[in-house]
This record gives C-alpha cells, sequence and structure tokens, in this order.
C-alpha cells in the first residue's frame, strides 16, 4: 500500500513542479514567437494576454512578450493599435504606447511575486521557515525587478503630457493610465515600496521562530 505524502513531502514536489514549469515556460517562448516571424512592437504586444487565473509560467510568458515589445521597433503608423493622422498623434501613440507596456511589466513582476509572498508568518509556519523565508527572497527579487520599470512609465507619460492633446480613442485606456500617473492617483513606486515594507515585517516574523514559539 503506498503511503500518502507528508506536507513538507508535498511541498518539495509542489515547488519541483513550479519550476520546471518555468524553466519550459522560458525555453518555450522564444520558439513560439520565432514561428510566427514577428517583428514589431504591436505584434509582441498583442501576445501579451491575461487570464482569470495566472500561473507563474503565464506571467513569465507575458513578460517575454512584452520585454520584446519595448525592444522592437514600432510598425508603420498604418498598422498601429490606434488610428494615426498625423506626426504628433505617431509621437504620442509611442510615448503611450511604451508607457503602458512598462506598466504591464510592473503588474505581471508584481502578481508573479505575490505567488511567492507569504502576507502573514503564521506560528505554525515554523516547520517550513527555511522554505517560507527562501520564497519571500524570490519574491523581493521580482518586487525589486518591478521597481526598476516605474521611472520608465514616469518618464513616457511625462513625455506624452508635454505634447498636444489629440484624442486617440482606441487606446483611451492607456490615455487615462497615463492621467492617473500624471496627477499621483496612480503611483506604483509607492505601491511597491509598500509591498517591501511589509514582506521586510513578514521575513522578521519568520526569522524569529524557533522551537520554542512553535
Amino acid at each position: 500500500m503506498e503511503l500518502p505524502l507528508r506536507r513538507s513531502d508535498r511541498e518539495d514536489v509542489r515547488r519541483f513542479l513550479l519550476a520546471a514549469t518555468v524553466v519550459l515556460a522560458l525555453a518555450l517562448a522564444p520558439s513560439r514567437v520565432s514561428a510566427y516571424h514577428l517583428l514589431y512592437a504591436e505584434q509582441y504586444y498583442q501576445l501579451y494576454h491575461e487570464h482569470l487565473y495566472q500561473y507563474p509560467d503565464d506571467c513569465l510568458e507575458n513578460i517575454w512578450y512584452l520585454q520584446q515589445a519595448l525592444k522592437a521597433d514600432f510598425a508603420n503608423p498604418l498598422y498601429a493599435l490606434a488610428t494615426i493622422h498625423n506626426r504628433v498623434q505617431w509621437e504620442r501613440y509611442r510615448y503611450l504606447f511604451s508607457m503602458h507596456v512598462n506598466l504591464k511589466l510592473i503588474e505581471q513582476y508584481r502578481l508573479l511575486a505575490s505567488m511567492y509572498d507569504k502576507q502573514v508568518a503564521y506560528f505554525y509556519n515554523y516547520p517550513w521557515k527555511a522554505a517560507n523565508l527562501k520564497s519571500l527572497d524570490t519574491a523581493e527579487k521580482l518586487y525589486t525587478i518591478a521597481l526598476q520599470y516605474w521611472p520608465e512609465a514616469e518618464k513616457w507619460s511625462s513625455l506624452a503630457a508635454r505634447l498636444p492633446t489629440v484624442h486617440l480613442e482606441e487606446i483611451q485606456d492607456w490615455e487615462d493610465e497615463s492621467y492617473r500617473i500624471q496627477t499621483g492617483d496612480l503611483d506604483y513606486g509607492r505601491y511597491l515600496h509598500m509591498d517591501l515594507a511589509r514582506l521586510a515585517t513578514v521575513r522578521s516574523v519568520f526569522e524569529r521562530m524557533g522551537p520554542k514559539t512553535y
């Protein structure tokens, strides 16, 4: 008769499968893209997708597409994601596109970090103290990476705000994001610093755990 896995063993199996999934996602992403002969920023961006329930491999795949979108050239204005009639609209479109992609990268890294983050350190988590601390280290690294994209998002939003106001109907949500950044209503710098501060507090609780606290 096969014995059931202990909770610690189930955690080890889960972590192994998670790591394997991440490696597989990274290995597949470039091959999928090359099959479509992608050249332009808009093409990479359109491969970005959101799921009702996102798993680490979904986030990593999205991150890869978004990063490629930032590196690639823009398509001809005729094939832009908004109707472009003049040079001012074209310039504003490119600024807003770059801002929006940086924001999406922040969201994806933050979502990925939340999968490793521990919101609360319960006393009964002590048997898995080392694993939880390692998970927090991963979350901290991901939050820190997300934070690096915020100055870029602010920069592109500011450049767009300096241009004459033009209406690009198809990307009104990007316009709204830029407006919220300019007014301070959207501030991922503040949100991520709060995430990191809370994580540090949780980590300190785990570090103080010992046989006498369990």
